[in-house]
């Protein structure tokens, strides 16, 4: 049950939200899988080669899955130093989970049509474009909760807080980049996704000490 905090009337913690957040990102993360596709028994060629021409599926599942495992992570850590909730923050937040839970789809876009010399560039412009609308959402989130330091921990590191800003906001502009370069070289654009992957991979800087309040 969320409990409101003590002198903040409006404000509640945020138990509720990361548990709800974390059952979003198990369900989407679980219905990447669900896009790999199951060979059908007689298929030309043999099961070996069906399944290697499953290729653009396990591509674009091992990157979504990493890239929304790595958001994870990172959204748990954010929750290190954002102690208390209001509606606004709710609501923002949804218009994220929403975001999070719709990748299955370019994902699996990306899949079809990777494979398809005519369409996919559009496919992974597509799928690029979702990233970049996820991370803008992503960093609302962020800034909705660290502006004027609304929603933080009263431990909150000021300089942590800072070098987290600046590293979620790269997310939308190389997100865009990775957009652009969709039209020119898909695997370049691909790429970039698996650089971000491993910059977001890093830690994000030093948490508060104990559990802020």
């Amino acid at each position: 049950m969320t409990r409101a905090v003590e002198g903040a009337p409006g404000l509640s913690e945020t138990d509720r939200l990361e548990a709800f957040s974390d059952g979003v990102f198990a369900i989407a993360i679980t219905l990447l899988i669900l896009e790999v596709k199951v060979p059908h028994a007689g298929t030309e060629g043999g099961l070996a080669r069906a399944l290697a021409a499953l290729w653009p599926s396990y591509l674009g599942y091992v990157i979504s899955f990493v890239t929304l495992g790595i958001m994870w992570a990172n959204h748990h850590a954010m929750f290190t130093y954002i102690r208390r909730t209001d509606r606004y923050f709710l609501l923002i937040h949804v218009f994220f989970l929403m975001c999070i839970s719709f990748l299955p789809f370019p994902t699996a876009v990306l899949a079809e049509h990777l494979p398809e010399p005519d369409s996919r560039r559009v496919a992974v412009a597509f799928y690029s474009a979702t990233l970049v609308v996820i991370a803008l959402a992503y960093n609302a989130v962020w800034w909705y909760a660290v502006t004027g330091r609304r929603l933080l921990g009263r431990n909150a590191d000021p300089d942590a807080v800072r070098t987290i800003s600046r590293r979620y906001a790269l997310g939308p502009i190389s997100y865009l980049v990775s957009f652009a370069l969709a039209f020119a070289n898909v695997w370049a654009s691909l790429s970039v996704h698996g650089i971000l992957a491993v910059l977001y991979l890093l830690p994000e800087g030093k948490p508060p000490g104990g559990k802020p309040s």
